[in-house]
């Protein structure tokens, strides 16, 4: 049988892969005391909450189950739009909104309505890997920008010119992220804007995966990308926020002209998101909930607190604490040097192997220094942190 060349650029996901091999660790030593503690994976260890689980079991029994239009119920896009003048003080019109299948579906759709064979997207060094498949998969070119410490890891509007001019008829646009996986950091707004502006004025685009932006924990952060300009693509999920992971089911908001296109590659590819969710969906806003959710986001700014002084400590650097999101992207070079490791690939075996940790080493983000770093989650209980930083300890000693 023979293999597209696209599906064969299209590398393999290490996050997953590494969670496979913990998986198998983790059944090897089945009646171990030391049973695997998961930070590998962003994943809340919260679920949805009751109104949200209630409202999918009252759509099932009345029927609310058949097709939505490709965009999403109407009475959800509403919701979407009162929560962005509610909570981030922007108007945007539901008719700007379509709910997808996951961010996922909402980046793959930005990718074939604006994309093209050849086309370069500016992204940083590191970034979540799934981005550049997405964009190797419509045989667009992803352009990894190397972001310092100092940047933030973010790209910012001096690296973003220099990466435009060395192909500035090839180049169309950037991907960015903030709160950004694998670092939990952001890009302060005057940049961000400093960035879009330079897209605009050379006909680019500007895509920002804001799918952590409920999670922030400093207000100098906490602002939708959607403030700059209309023309913003601003992808977001039900996923990390409002804890629905496996309900699969995001929304991208993007330029007016832009949404009969996107409606109909949705159309085409898949229809409609999943009805139930959507339905399950409209509980999010109710005031209970976001009562519930904004406990959460204290909670994980609590495990952030407790979780990157105690990795410091060790001896795994983190160079910017993050402002959001549940990740931290540590620098294990010296945990390296200690152990006589090669490389952060090396220091995840180690981990999962001796000490029952997965973690994920920093290959699937990017080349960047990246053999130097790791992506710990603390998305799990403050329970499996402190027990996390315990056997690492011990291991390092």
């Amino acid at each position: 049988m023979r293999i597209t060349q696209r599906a064969e650029r299209i590398e393999p996901f290490y996050v997953m892969e590494m969670a496979k091999a913990a998986a198998a660790v983790a059944r090897q030593a089945v009646n171990s005391t030391t049973p695997m503690v998961y930070l590998n994976i962003g994943e809340p260890d919260f679920t949805a909450p009751p109104l949200v689980c209630a409202a999918a079991e009252r759509a099932i029994r009345a029927g609310h189950t058949q097709y939505t239009q490709a965009t999403g119920l109407p009475q959800l896009l509403e919701r979407i739009s009162h929560w962005y003048q509610e909570r981030f003080g922007v108007a945007v019109a539901s008719q700007r909104i379509i709910v997808t299948a996951g961010a996922s579906a909402a980046l793959q759709l930005a990718c074939l309505a604006l994309v093209d064979a050849g086309d370069r997207i500016l992204m940083p060094d590191p970034s979540y890997p799934c981005n550049r498949q997405f964009v190797q998969a419509v045989d667009g070119v992803p352009v990894l920008v190397p972001s310092s410490a100092a940047q933030r890891f973010q790209l910012d509007a001096a690296s973003v010119q220099q990466a435009w001019e060395r192909e500035p008829q090839q180049t169309r646009g950037v991907l960015l992220a903030s709160p950004s996986n694998p670092t939990g950091t952001s890009i302060h707004p005057a940049e961000l804007r400093r960035i879009h502006n330079i897209v605009n004025n050379r006909g680019g685009i500007s895509i920002v995966d804001e799918i952590y932006l409920g999670l922030g924990y400093d207000e100098e952060f906490g602002h939708s990308a959607l403030e700059i300009d209309d023309q913003v693509i601003s992808i977001n999920s039900f996923s990390k926020y409002f804890s629905m992971t496996g309900w699969r089911l995001g929304w991208m908001v993007v330029p007016a002209q832009l949404a009969p296109v996107i409606e109909k590659l949705a159309q085409h590819l898949y229809i409609c998101p999943s009805t139930i969710a959507q339905h399950a969906a409209l509980a999010c806003f109710e005031p209970s909930s976001i009562a519930e959710y904004e406990r959460r986001r204290a909670e994980f700014k609590a495990r952030r607190d407790t979780f990157v002084p105690a990795l410091r400590a060790l001896g795994l650097d983190v160079p910017v604490m993050p402002d959001g999101a549940f990740y931290v992207w540590a620098d294990c070079s010296r945990a390296c040097a200690r152990l006589g490791l090669p490389d952060s690939w090396a220091f995840a075996y180690a981990a999962m192997e001796s000490a029952h940790v997965a973690i994920t080493p920093g290959r699937d983000f990017g080349t960047a220094q990246t053999a130097n770093f790791v992506r710990l989650s603390s998305a799990s209980s403050m329970d499996d942190l402190r027990t996390a930083v315990g056997r690492l300890q011990a291991l390092l000693a």
